[in-house]
């Protein structure tokens, strides 16, 4: 959902004491090879402060050396679910466990000693969105009561990829319901199945949306790796809020197949880790070109392999442009302050920065790239509720309203659907308007980032991703005071967030955007930053602020 623009019940918090005897026991309960669940794993488990920031690399270090198994990293992170997302702080990050998750673990583990890994991700737990189909016995739902119990017939393309790369699928993360699409006023993170999710480092602040569970699992070492989706800002946004690495790909470069839509024009699925090496990884088993999606048509003729193009730290020879006239630009003195820091981090590594790049009044586009996102999302949606059998009895967008206007009460106790009221409104995407509307915003998008980056001869284009989240209000909705997503997504252009530092212990990312199928300059750049800063901190799940 577009970020920057006009566009329930909540658990009882813990007191901070209690957060940490739980988490403590979940602690002890790994150590010493039992949970509170029954274990599979009688592996010993490595210190668990230490494990929760493990990285892929470390992590396929242990379990080849016969110190972990993928039972025993799986039953690590079911226990931290049970302490810190269904009890503790209550994250609301995860909406459902893979039943069959344990299973799935042990038979990689068997398969590891009869024959070795198949690659990095053998025996990685990884959380989708809900908006995302899996062929087993999970839910796809987008986290809307109307398709309580959906199960998808089959994987989502780039989910049998993972499967097959030997990833576990730990269940799926709640998100901002119907990817943050329903209703001007809504809170981020809050969906009618999964209630609201909570930032990890202070618990009454707003995680963005819409791939806000995805973004809290992984700050908050609920599993290792996550996939959200995004049609503007719904990776980038949530991951910079939450001090972690999000990656928006080239419209195309990741299959669109199996992704409860918004938009075709600019929804795709985007890794979330906690490096940018590790969302490398899964970027590089993600991306695949599907001859189905008709947005593959420009996919690069050599494979990408996202890990080998991260290279050294140095950044010499590379230009990069800042852009200055970003959503909420100036509205705060420490996202500029920290901006400041992060141009003289690129300067220091080799960099040459060209400061500002200045794009001008963008409004017309995003005016625009709005009007695409109605239509398509009426036409879309349609066609994703048919091609599934009508789930309840969905079938098109006004079925959808029909239901949330039957279940008000448990579906919209705190907002409601004018955006789905807005978009059932529209045409046929044969309309005039709808055809000027797309005309008026994904080329014109494409064609101000490429030139400024023939202009200024640059390789990337940086960007505060987020400003310190925003307290979580229920009752009036969101509050984005800084945004720099739409240009990037309404061009279908690739766009990585970075964790740059924090504001009074809220994260704030910085965006690398660039042109088409950029990633693996994007993806170096990003490392060299990231090495260079180590801004990234565990969360503290604190209750809420205290300024002095």
């Amino acid at each position: 959902m577009t970020i920057g623009s006009s566009h329930g019940g909540t658990h009882r918090p813990r007191d901070v004491r209690g957060r940490f005897l739980l988490a403590g026991l979940v602690c002890l309960l790994i150590l010493s090879g039992s949970s509170a669940a029954e274990s599979t794993s009688q592996v010993a488990v490595p210190d668990t402060l230490e494990l929760e920031e493990y990285d892929i690399e470390g992590l396929q270090s242990l379990m080849e050396e016969g110190r972990l198994t993928a039972s025993g990293l799986t039953q690590h992170y079911l226990n931290r679910i049970a302490a810190l997302d269904d009890a503790g702080p209550r994250l609301n990050a995860i909406i459902e466990i893979n039943p069959d998750v344990q299973a799935i673990a042990a038979a990689l583990d068997a398969e590891r000693d009869r024959s070795g890994p198949r690659g990095l991700l053998h025996g990685i737990p990884v959380v989708l969105k809900a908006n995302i189909d899996t062929g087993d016995k999970l839910t796809t739902t987008a986290g809307s009561l109307a398709l309580a119990g959906h199960r998808a017939g089959r994987d989502a393309f780039f989910v049998e990829r993972l499967r097959n790369a030997g990833a576990v699928i730990l269940g799926k993360a709640n998100l901002s319901e119907w990817a943050n699409f329903r209703s001007d006023h809504s809170s981020s993170g809050w969906s009618s199945q999964g209630r609201q999710t909570k930032h990890p480092y202070v618990l009454d602040r707003n995680p963005c949306g819409s791939s806000s569970g995805s973004a809290v699992a992984v700050a908050a070492n609920l599993t290792v790796l996550a996939v959200g989706t995004e049609t503007d800002g719904s990776v980038v946004c949530p991951a910079g809020a939450t001090g972690v690495v999000g990656i928006k790909p080239t419209l195309g470069l990741v299959s669109r197949d199996g992704i409860i839509p918004i938009a075709h024009s600019q929804d795709t699925a985007g890794p979330m880790a906690r490096s940018v090496r590790d969302a490398a990884v899964l970027l590089t088993v993600m991306v695949a070109e599907d001859p189905d999606d008709p947005a593959a048509a420009g996919f690069p003729e050599q494979m990408p392999d996202y890990v080998a193009a991260l290279g050294d730290s140095g950044l010499q020879g590379v230009r990069i442009g800042v852009m200055r006239d970003y959503y909420g630009a100036g509205a705060n003195a420490d996202v500029e302050e920290a901006l400041g820091r992060a141009i003289e981090s690129l300067r220091s590594l080799g960099a040459e920065v060209t400061d500002p790049v200045e794009f001008g009044d963008m409004d017309g586009v995003y005016q625009a790239e709005y009007e695409v996102l109605l239509y398509e999302f009426k036409a879309d949606v349609g066609e994703y509720l048919v091609r599934h059998g009508s789930p309840n009895g969905m079938r098109t967008l006004d079925d959808l309203i029909a239901f949330n206007e039957s279940q008000a009460g448990d579906v919209m106790p705190y907002f409601g659907q004018e955006t789905f009221v807005a978009a059932a409104e529209k045409g046929a995407l044969t309309d005039s308007a709808y055809i000027a509307a797309l005309a008026g915003s994904k080329p014109v998008a494409q064609g101000l980032i490429d030139e400024a980056l023939a202009k200024h001869d640059l390789h990337a284009i940086i960007a505060p991703t987020n400003g310190p989240a925003w307290l979580t209000d229920l009752i009036n909705g969101d509050n984005f005071a800084i945004a720099s997503s739409s240009l990037a997504a309404t061009a279908g252009y690739p766009n990585v967030t970075v964790p740059m530092g924090s504001v009074h212990d809220l994260p704030i990312g910085l965006s690398f955007f660039g042109t088409a199928y950029s990633e693996p300059t994007l993806l170096r750049i990003a490392h060299a930053f990231e090495q260079a800063t180590k801004a990234r901190r565990p969360p503290a799940f604190l209750p809420t602020l205290t300024l002095e």
